[in-house]
């Protein structure tokens, strides 16, 4: 530990953004104590508490650059297991059914499973002397002093049948309990207002069946995405994530639901804007049954701008803001807010207010990327300022730009994987290279999806049935 800060932090939820903060909170605390309602410890498969890591995931440029650097040899290691790794512009991308020039930009995109991923960074995690993991564990609550103004623990009950319930006492607790958090119920118990949320309704699913890979499948690239847009709003992610195993996530928004019954999910990919996933598919050895997802909508707390908030709490990951995951963003976000929680850390102490202002930026540009991308549909609810309607305009010919110039293509793979800020791409000598191809860009060709159906209701449910 280089600056112990106090003698125990706790934190609530063990996927992504939790091991992330728990792994900078050992270096600062006598003791991290990770609850969790699930077993954690050692699991590599999708659990209960985390359907949606069933489905395509990437960890792209920025988050794999961090975790790299929380977790010396992690890329390695994981190649060592069998765990794909590619540009993430030597991808095959298709926009509005048309390709993306490849472009190497040096930025690495890890294409694990999901819940390996996540059992490997616990692991790495659990293996730090002053690190314990509390399994199979309700979260009640949060304690607080009298006067409500600190949180100095969180009251927890085991699931082991006649358990009672248990008050861990902390310095620090993290909230990191993804988009279902209850931290806006518990400042209002505690006298405290709710923050405001900002919502996109996109009314999104995904189904994800895993397959058995030909050699001939990918040509040598990672993936194959056909990235829904307006005039293509069916999307898919087929990509390798084993030495002999692909998965293939398809993505339908507004009531346009990929099905799960093998024949109709087989119709939605003949579907899609372009047809090398059913080329591949249709004949292809499924390893399991297709398995759907819902994601209602992307989810951003304002938790900033709050006048009052407790001293001892902080919030990490999903629970201050849900994207739309076809944007891959989730992942690196975390990762970057756990970087910033290291640094408050090193200043002696994180307060708060000054804290979640500084997560705020680190989401603002994420968030404009994936809130305006999906506002680009016309059907998709929310309030569309110039600066929406502006960049969704620019942002068609550059993505159609980068169908004839690979540089553009590799500035546009630079902001999606955050590493470079939006403002980049409106540089004078990139706007001047996308007019150059951009303002004489054909039409999008028909989809050959039926027409959308009627928008269907957004409830807050995480699974389809």
């Amino acid at each position: 530990m280089s600056n112990v800060t106090g003698r125990r932090a706790i934190v609530l939820g063990g996927s992504i953004g939790g091991t992330l903060a728990a792994r900078v909170l050992a270096e600062f605390f006598s003791e991290v104590l990770i609850v969790d309602r699930d077993e954690i410890a050692g699991v590599y498969e999708a659990r209960k508490g985390t359907p949606h890591t069933r489905h395509a995931h990437g960890l792209h440029a920025r988050g794999h650059l961090i975790i790299e650097e929380l977790f010396p040899g992690f890329t390695e290691e994981l190649r060592a297991n069998g765990v794909p790794t590619g540009d993430l512009g030597e991808m095959r991308w298709f926009f509005d059914a048309r390709e993306l020039r490849p472009a190497r930009t040096g930025l690495i995109s890890v294409t694990a499973p999901r819940p390996f991923l996540e059992g490997y960074l616990r692991a790495r995690v659990a293996e730090l002397p002053n690190v314990r993991i509390l399994e199979k564990h309700d979260i009640l609550g949060l304690l607080a002093t009298p006067s409500r103004d600190r949180v100095i623990g969180a009251r927890v009950r085991s699931r082991a049948e006649g358990a009672e319930e248990e008050v861990l006492q902390a310095d620090l607790v993290v909230d990191a309990t993804g988009r279902g958090s209850r931290t806006p119920a518990w400042l209002e118990e505690f006298g405290y207002a709710r923050p405001r949320e900002d919502k996109v309704k996109v009314g999104l699913a995904y189904t994800t069946r895993l397959y058995r890979t030909r050699p001939e499948w990918f040509g040598g690239v990672q993936s194959i995405n056909p990235v829904a847009s307006p005039a293509h709003p069916r999307g898919a992610f087929f990509g390798q994530i084993g030495k002999d195993t692909c998965i293939l996530s398809l993505t339908g928004i507004l009531g346009d639901h990929p099905p799960t019954e093998p024949g109709a999910f087989l119709e939605f990919v003949r579907s899609l804007p372009v047809p090398d996933i059913y080329d591949a598919v249709h004949d292809a050895e499924g390893l399991d049954a297709p398995v759907s997802f819902g994601f209602p909508a992307s989810v951003r707390r304002r938790y900033e701008s709050l006048s009052r908030f407790p001293d001892g709490l902080l919030l990490i990951g999903d629970a201050l803001c849900s994207f739309n995951p076809v944007y891959g963003q989730g992942m690196s976000v975390a990762s970057i807010e756990a970087l910033t929680l290291r640094e408050h850390l090193r200043k002696g102490g994180v307060r708060p207010g000054p804290f979640l202002s500084d997560l705020a930026k680190v989401i603002d540009a994420p968030w404009d990327i994936s809130a305006g991308g999906d506002l680009n549909f016309p059907r998709v609810q929310g309030r569309r300022t110039l600066k929406v309607r502006m960049g969704n305009a620019y942002m068609s010919r550059l993505q159609y730009a980068a169908t004839k110039d690979a540089g553009i293509a590799g500035a546009f793979m630079r902001v999606a994987g955050l590493i470079d800020p939006p403002e980049t791409l409106m540089r004078p000598s990139m706007v001047r290279r996308v007019l150059k191809h951009g303002l004489g860009r054909p039409a999008p060709g028909p989809s050959r999806s039926a027409a959308p159906k009627p928008l269907a209701p957004l409830h807050d449910r995480e699974e389809l049935s």
